[in-house]
């Protein structure tokens, strides 16, 4: 199984409904099957996900932010995990805002490893 804690990702392809970008960066962590992350950068002043890895190691979870229209928004995403060649793991996710348009989208986030 995959283990996320203290992963980060970014955005490498999100539809235009959404507001993660290249910018926002993502810092997981994880305990037992539950997952959580904070994230900024870009459109996102500040954001929270928290979900479980499912049997299937693909992820469920809720995530809220607030952008920088100063607008909460927040909603649900299954992301399916997939290990590059690099050993990386590439995110494919498929979300829906949860709140009076309930419009969908798809992104997919890519693991960053920092060069020491």
């Amino acid at each position: 199984m995959i283990n996320y804690n203290g992963r980060k990702f970014v955005s490498i392809e999100n539809t235009d409904n959404g507001e993660v970008s290249s910018e926002t960066l993502f810092e997981y962590k994880q305990e037992g099957n539950i997952i959580s992350a904070t994230y900024s950068g870009g459109e996102i002043i500040k954001g929270f996900l928290i979900g479980i890895v499912k049997e299937d190691e693909c992820l469920e979870f809720r995530y809220n932010h607030v952008n920088i229209k100063n607008e909460i928004r927040g909603g649900k995403c299954t992301s399916t995990p997939k290990i590059l060649p690099d050993g990386r793991i590439r995110l494919y996710e498929n979300w829906k805002w949860l709140d009076d348009k309930e419009t969908e989208g798809n992104s997919i986030i890519e693991e960053v490893v920092e060069n020491h």
